[in-house]
């Protein structure tokens, strides 16, 4: 399979990407089942035997099952961490986390990205994030603190490179000021029967800054099956 390169970083990856959206079905770890994880191998085996070399995932899939199967699966595949990367997203919270009472929010804070973090590395029992996405744009977070939380996972060692997801341009540009890394990913919804980031500078912006745009559901979700 052909590779490219992640943004201005010296990451480089399959040029198409494993998505563990819909991995398991299992709301949390602790449902997780010896059928769903032999599931979870299978399937994560086929595609690193077809040449995929990039794994995207999320704190939330599955509540962090995904997570979970998909640490599971690389220990059984020996040799499979030192050939892939590991995408993984946080800045979605659901309702009643991590307190009783917390609405459903997008949450691009300090604190949540250094706790969704730790917690994708416990579940996927790893030491390292190769890249690391903001799920979705927090229109009450400051590019500030998103920044102050990003240096100090790139100085511990945890995470590689960032990116974002679902961001508009001018988020990204935001974003990038005030961040001291290159952003090197935008992941976003692009397929033919969604073609608005053609349309509203999203990748114009991604090109002229360098950064890899990375399309979501391109076969909008199977219609285009």
């Amino acid at each position: 399979m052909k590779t490219t390169r992640l943004g201005n970083s010296s990451l480089s990856a399959s040029r198409l990407a494993y998505g563990c959206w819909r991995l398991v079905k299992a709301d949390g770890p602790d449902a997780l089942t010896a059928e769903a994880k032999a599931a979870a191998l299978e399937a994560i085996s086929a595609a690193y035997e077809a040449g995929y070399t990039l794994f995207d995932l999320a704190d939330i899939y599955s509540r962090g099952a995904a997570e979970a199967a998909f640490g599971a699966a690389l220990r059984e595949v020996p040799g499979m961490r030192e050939r892939i990367l590991i995408t993984t997203k946080c800045g979605i919270r659901f309702v009643d986390h991590p307190e009783p009472g917390d609405p459903y929010r997008y949450d691009c804070s300090e604190s949540h990205i250094l706790r969704s973090v730790e917690g994708s590395l416990r579940r996927m029992a790893i030491e390292t994030i190769d890249l690391l996405l903001l799920h979705r744009a927090d229109y009450l977070g400051h590019p500030e603190e998103i920044a102050r939380a990003f240096s100090k996972l790139k100085e511990s060692g945890k995470v590689r490179e960032f990116g974002v997801s679902n961001f508009r341009a001018s988020q990204v540009a935001a974003l990038q000021k005030a961040c001291p890394m290159p952003l090197v990913a935008n992941q976003i919804q692009l397929s033919l029967l969604r073609l608005d980031p053609l349309e509203d500078g999203t990748l114009d912006q991604c090109q002229a800054d360098g950064v890899t745009p990375q399309a979501w559901s391109p076969l909008a979700g199977g219609m285009l099956v």
